[in-house]
C-alpha cells in the first residue's frame, strides 16, 4: 500500500478513537478490512460480509487476529508483516474467545456489535467515503476491466442463448481478471418488466436483454448495467430510455461536494415528472454511495449526509423495462463517470451547461 494512503488511513483511525474516546476499533467486516490493508482479503467464504480475520486497531498498536489456517496466507499476500503484531491462534479455537481476553477490560469500538464492544459501524463506515490518490488511481483501473469486460461480453451474444449462460461469460471474463461479480443480474425479454433485480435463469433470450454488474477488485466495487437489443428497439422502449438516461444525468450531474443526498434524490425524482413517469421511482430504490460496499447506503429523502470529496457513487434509476446505472467518482471540478468504454453506444444528454454522455441500448 503506497506511504501516503498508509499514513491517511491510520490518521482517519486515530481520529476516530480520540473523537469516540476509545481504546481501541475492531475490525471483522471484509470491507473494512479492505479498506485498511489497500485491498487485501481477509475472507475465505464470499457468502458473509464476516472475515475469516480481524483486525484491532488501537492508537500505537495493529493486531491482526487469525488461526495458524489463516495467518501464513495474510502475511504473505495480503499485509506487511511489520506494520501488525499478530496474534496466531490453533484452528480449533474459538475466536470469540481469543478477541474476548484480547479486549477484555477496554472500551473498544466494532463495525459489527461484536460482544463486549460499542457498534460503531456507522462511524467506521464514514472513514471511507473519501478515496484516496492511490484509491482513485485503482478504482479507475478496475472500472476499465468491469466495462471493457462486460460489454465485451454483451456484443458477442446471440438470440437463443440462455441468461445463465450469459452470466457464466461475464463471470470468467471478469474473473480471469481477479474480478469477483459480488452481483450480477442477467434477465431477458418480459423478465426486464417483471423484476427490478432478474437474477439469472435458464430462459433463453429472444429480443432483449439486460446485464447488471458489480465487480469487486482491491475490496472496491464498480456497478454498472448495460441493454441489448436484437434488432431495431421499440418505440415505447425507446422513450423510456431516453427517460431514465434523463434521470442518471441529474442525479449525476447533480452529485457535488457538500450537496445533500436528500436535495439530489429529489431532483431525481422531480426529472421522472418531468419526462412522464412520476410514479416509477417507487418501484425501485436509486443507489447511493458506493467504494468498498455495493452501496453503503440506499438514499431516500430522509438521508441526512452530505457528497464528501471524492466519494464514489452508483446511482441506478429505472423504468420499467429499462436502467441506467454507472459508477462515478464526485470531484472539486464536478463529478466523473469513470465506469464507461469509449466503443458503447451513448444517449446525448443537455443537462446545466453542458452534454452528458449515458449508456444507450445497443442494437445488434
Amino acid at each position: 500500500m503506497d506511504i501516503n494512503e498508509k499514513k491517511e488511513k491510520d490518521k482517519r483511525v486515530i481520529a476516530l478513537l480520540e473523537k469516540e474516546r476509545l481504546y481501541g476499533v475492531l475490525f471483522n467486516r471484509q470491507h473494512n478490512f479492505s479498506w485498511f490493508t489497500g485491498g487485501g482479503r481477509n475472507y475465505v467464504s464470499t457468502g458473509t460480509e464476516k472475515g475469516a480475520v480481524s483486525l484491532l486497531l488501537t492508537e500505537k498498536k495493529k493486531i491482526l487476529i487469525a488461526n495458524n489456517i489463516e495467518a501464513p496466507r495474510i502475511l504473505a499476500e495480503e499485509i506487511k508483516k511489520d506494520e501488525f503484531e499478530i496474534k496466531e491462534f490453533p484452528w480449533h479455537q474459538n475466536q470469540n474467545k481469543v478477541i474476548e481476553n484480547l479486549i477484555r477490560g477496554k472500551k473498544i469500538g466494532s463495525d459489527d456489535g461484536f460482544p463486549g464492544t460499542v457498534n460503531i459501524s456507522n462511524k467506521i463506515d464514514s472513514l471511507r467515503y473519501s478515496l484516496t490518490l492511490p484509491e482513485v488511481e485503482r478504482y479507475r483501473a478496475l472500472a476499465n476491466l468491469v466495462s471493457a469486460g462486460t460489454e465485451g461480453v454483451c456484443r458477442e451474444i446471440n438470440p437463443g442463448e440462455r441468461e445463465d449462460e450469459i452470466a457464466g461469460k461475464v463471470s470468467e471474463v471478469l474473473l480471469s481478471e481477479g474480478i469477483f461479480p459480488i452481483v450480477l443480474l442477467v434477465g431477458s425479454d418480459k423478465r426486464i418488466e417483471k423484476f427490478r433485480h432478474p437474477i439469472p435463469t435458464d430462459k433463453k433470450v429472444s429480443r432483449y436483454f439486460m446485464v447488471a454488474v458489480c465487480g469487486r477488485k482491491w475490496g472496491l466495487i464498480i456497478s454498472l448495467s448495460r441493454l441489448v437489443h436484437f434488432g431495431k428497439v421499440p418505440l415505447e422502449l425507446r422513450k423510456k430510455h431516453l427517460a431514465v438516461t434523463r434521470v442518471d444525468t441529474v442525479l449525476i450531474a447533480n452529485t457535488v461536494l457538500g450537496r445533500p443526498f436528500a436535495e439530489i434524490f429529489s431532483k431525481g425524482i422531480a426529472a421522472y415528472q418531468e419526462t412522464g413517469f412520476p410514479e416509477e421511482w417507487q418501484n425501485h430504490h436509486q443507489g447511493g454511495p458506493t467504494g468498498y460496499q455495493s452501496r453503503d447506503y440506499k438514499v431516500t429523502l430522509e438521508e441526512e449526509r452530505k457528497v464528501e470529496p471524492s466519494q464514489a457513487v452508483a446511482w441506478n434509476p429505472s423504468i420499467t423495462g429499462t436502467k441506467s446505472e454507472d459508477t462515478i467518482i464526485a470531484f472539486p471540478k464536478g463529478p466523473e463517470i469513470i465506469s464507461v468504454t469509449s466503443s458503447w453506444p451513448k444517449v446525448k444528454v443537455p443537462y446545466g451547461e453542458k452534454i452528458w454522455e449515458r449508456p444507450d441500448i445497443l442494437e445488434v
